[in-house]
């Protein structure tokens, strides 16, 4: 169809639809045309606006992965507003097709594969090692022009632009339902904060209304068309210097067969199932089948046969793969001309045609090599093209061609995909498959996201800067949606986990069980990623130096824990230095591979840190090479670390996390930081405090039970977990500047001890140890069951200072329950001066047992 008619066509649909209506979403509202051209007229200033406020990548993600649910349940209310917006005759599972396109594992996959991560317009390092940063912006305004044949174009293309973070205009035909105004507002209202609505605008006009044309395309960034050279030169005219036209413009592919493939009766079927899916009206399906070969009677002999094989195929209708009303009476024109002017060559020799008597299908053999373009409608050329003129018969099209369907032996594959990539085809895929594709796939030759997108980068002083891993830590917090639902524990994520597809349960983790039996945690590869770089930001945070650190990995590994494989992944995305040690009974070895291989920067859980120093104090102080610390899964005291500091001569004992598990690494500390004190891993999570007894938030300020949602995670869902830790909210900003919120660990719920009618704190035992009896060392309580009283056992690790009795009486003294608890006959209490070897800890990953109760 020519663009005058199809201009006039469109103008005509759009009168009869009421163009004057509320056809039009502009940033959450529905308007008309008189108002859509006011503000048509203000459209930079409304650009500007918007683009002053943030949307966080998550944000799009979460509206788009419950719209993708909504879209694929056929009873939602949401998929049957939808639906009354159709093209007639259009099928409502395209509604279903578009949600799991929607959903947040593809889009999370795009992401990744387009702009190599999830959260790709955060200013993040582009190396650990500098002080470089570097992130995909958004070019600003990207108009959308979508083609008036193809419901899901418009809607995805737009969801493309929110991905990349751009103000979205998109005009529709003049003849198009009003499926996509409502789908983006279905969209957007799963946006509470509205940064969605505001990146919105979808207007329904004819092509023939240039002034609108011109008032979108004039300040744009990028002009994005969908549709033939004369709909991509009717918009290039408006597009302003500078802006960047991005051409999705009608392509042509082709089928190439071998001579072992083309005598397959399977691969023929194959064949047929391109050409009849969609009725060739997809770029990608096969105009020309090309054979591997210089015979003309191979030729008419593979036309006739193929021409059987399509004569056998049910009619488009009956099929369900196209429109009900068949080819308009230009394209019906086209098909008739394209056929008689083939019979006619007939009488050259130079074609052969084989066709349905009710022209519902034809193959037209040809002689002549050189790409012709189908009429479509089950209309297929059938050439010859030995492969050694692959490429200078097929190059002078490379700007229309896009997918080669290839068939042959695994080395012909091989040979002729390299071959026709040369010849200028962006695609290729097995016959049978040319319309399919894959979360991610380039679409002509490139990724869509980085058309829409600019790659920037900011240098800053690598002394001021040697800490800040993200520069947008130091400007806002990361604001992700608000959790919802039921609290959820840890019995409620278990059975799930064991549960997920396949897809999703790529990596398998246990706890290490040091507060009940262990806890299995699932991850995809994707989701391990996204929290290793995540970790290794917050390690850089803590001082962590991967340019100068020499680092030795001591932490357990085995029994599907996952501390050290964790960290190893965490340094080898910081490029540093690492001995992969791993924790172990011989600390004579550990120390002297430390020491041969000049380590300086020891990771590992405290308790094992701890025993390795004292097992090995008078090799490691002769070294004198031990500068940093980074411990996790428990923590060190105070006076562990100041014995640190004074007797080993280290300068930092810092968090290297704070996480689990299930939930991957939930905060970090800074050099500001100290104690429980941390940073929240604000992209990756949210975090309530709610009461010790009640399901409600505490004051701020107050220790409560932390409760965390994870938000960037493709497999297991965990929202609103209780993960067992007491903290509190440490209010203001912090003198790092980091803009993420902060709290301090306070504790586990079971450290909390129900034991002589009163509650105890294994935290409360431990502070007083430290400040009022001098204590250095581990301590760990233990409860047993007595025939008169309970009886509570405090077991401190034994240095030449310690007193059992003197920290007894300073229990009793101390602690006013625990006092009255004794005096009143209801609990023996016993100090006990053991080795740090002979306390109790998990056997999986060597942490501290802080309370065992053998009560049971």
């Amino acid at each position: 169809m020519n663009v005058t008619t199809e201009t006039k066509n469109e103008a005509a649909a759009y009168e009869r639809h009421g163009g004057g209506d509320a056809h039009h979403y502009w940033q959450g509202e529905f308007i008309g045309d008189e108002e859509a051209g006011r503000r048509l007229a203000g459209l930079p200033a409304a650009v500007e606006a918007a683009l002053a406020t943030v949307l966080e990548t998550e944000t799009v993600l979460a509206a788009c992965d419950a719209l993708a649910t909504a879209l694929c349940d056929p009873d939602h209310p949401v998929r049957a507003r939808l639906a009354a917006h159709l093209p007639a005759g259009e099928d409502p599972a395209v509604l279903a097709e578009l949600g799991g396109l929607l959903s947040r594992r593809e889009l999370t996959r795009k992401l990744r594969r387009e702009l190599g991560g999830a959260t790709p317009g955060r200013l993040n390092r582009a190396d650990p090692r500098e002080t470089v940063y570097e992130a995909w912006a958004p070019v600003g305004l990207v108009v959308h022009v979508a083609p008036g044949n193809a419901v899901t174009v418009a809607p995805l293309s737009i969801v493309e632009g929110l991905l990349a973070g751009n103000v979205n205009v998109l005009k529709t035909s003049g003849s198009d339902t009003l499926l996509t105004q409502h789908l983006m507002a279905e969209l957007a209202a799963l946006d509470p904060g509205g940064a969605l609505a505001a990146r919105v605008v979808v207007l329904r006009f004819p092509s023939s209304r240039q002034e609108w044309l011109r008032l979108m395309c004039a300040p744009a960034d990028a002009v994005a068309v969908w549709g033939g050279e004369g709909a991509v030169e009717g918009v290039a005219a408006h597009v302003p210097a500078g802006c960047r036209l991005v051409e999705w413009g009608h392509r042509i592919s082709f089928a190439y067969l071998t001579d072992e493939a083309w005598s397959d009766e399977v691969t023929l079927g194959s064949l047929a199932d391109d050409v009849c899916r969609y009725e060739q009206q997809a770029c990608s399906s096969p105009q020309v089948v090309y054979l591997d070969t210089e015979d003309e009677e191979e030729v008419f002999a593979f036309a006739e046969r193929f021409a059987a094989v399509l004569a056998a195929r049910p009619p488009a209708v009956a099929a369900g793969a196209g429109p009900a009303d068949g080819p308009d009476p230009a394209e019906a024109a086209e098909l008739t001309t394209t056929e008689l002017m083939a019979r006619l060559e007939e009488h050259l020799g130079l074609t052969r045609v084989f066709a349905a008597p009710d022209g519902s299908w034809r193959v037209m053999a040809d002689t002549r090599s050189p790409l012709t373009a189908s009429p479509l409608h089950r209309s297929v050329w059938v050439k010859p093209l030995p492969r050694k003129r692959l490429i200078a018969t097929l190059r002078p099209m490379r700007r229309y061609l896009q997918t080669a369907g290839i068939a042959g032996s695994r080395s012909d594959v091989a040979e002729l995909s390299r071959t026709a990539l040369a010849a200028g085809v962006t695609r290729v895929t097995p016959v049978g498959a040319m319309q399919e594709s894959y979360a991610g796939e380039p679409h002509d030759g490139v990724y869509a996201l980085q058309r829409y997108s600019r790659r920037v980068a900011v240098q800053a002083d690598p002394e001021r800067f040697a800490t800040t891993a993200c520069l947008d830590d130091l400007v806002r917090p990361v604001v992700l949606p608000a959790p919802a639902g039921p609290l959820l524990g840890k019995e409620d994520v278990q059975g799930p986990a064991r549960e997920l597809a396949r897809a999703d349960a790529e990596l398998y983790f246990r706890s290490g069980g040091s507060t009940g039996a262990p806890a299995l945690s699932v991850f995809s590869y994707d989701d391990y990623d996204t929290q290793m770089h995540a970790a290794a930001r917050g390690l850089l945070a803590a001082g962590y130096d991967p340019v100068g650190d020499r680092t030795a990995n001591l932490f357990y590994c085995g029994g599907m824990y996952g501390s050290f494989i964790s960290f190893f992944s965490v340094l080898e995305r910081l490029g540093g230095v690492q001995l992969p040690l791993a924790a172990g009974p011989d600390h004579k070895a550990t120390a002297e591979a430390i020491v041969e291989h000049r380590a300086d920067t020891l990771f590992g859980m405290p308790s094992y840190l701890w025993q390795l120093l004292h097992a090995q104090e008078e090799a490691l102080r002769a070294y004198g090479g031990l500068r940093k610390v980074f411990y996790g899964g428990e923590h060190f005291t105070r006076e562990q670390r100041r014995t640190l500091k004074e007797r080993f001569g280290i300068e930092a004992v810092r968090s290297i996390t704070y996480g689990s598990t299930d939930l991957g690494p939930l905060g970090y500390q800074c050099a500001e930081s100290s104690g429980g004190v941390h940073h929240l891993h604000a992209d990756l999570h949210t975090l309530e405090i709610v009461d010790l007894a009640e399901d409600r938030p505490v004051a701020r300020g107050e220790t409560g039970r932390l409760v965390f949602t994870t938000h960037a995670r493709r497999g297991q869902r965990l929202g609103r977990y209780l993960i067992g830790d007491l903290g509190r909210e440490v209010p203001g900003h912090c003198p790092c500047g980091r803009r993420a919120p902060r709290f301090e660990l306070m504790g586990r719920t079971g450290d909390v001890m129900r034991v002589a009618t009163y509650f105890l704190n294994h935290r409360r035992f431990l502070a007083l140890a430290e400040e009022e009896g001098g204590h250095r060392g581990e301590l760990q309580v233990r409860l047993e069951a007595a025939r008169a009283r309970e009886r509570l056992t405090v077991r401190v690790e034994r240095t030449p200072s310690t007193d059992p009795e003197r920290l007894r009486e300073v229990f009793l003294s101390g602690y006013p329950e625990v006092g009255s608890a004794v005096a009143e006959g209801l609990l023996d209490l016993v100090v006990e001066a053991v080795d740090g070897a002979s306390l109790d800890r998990s056997p999986t990953s060597g942490k501290l047992l802080a309370v065992v109760d053998a009560r049971r």
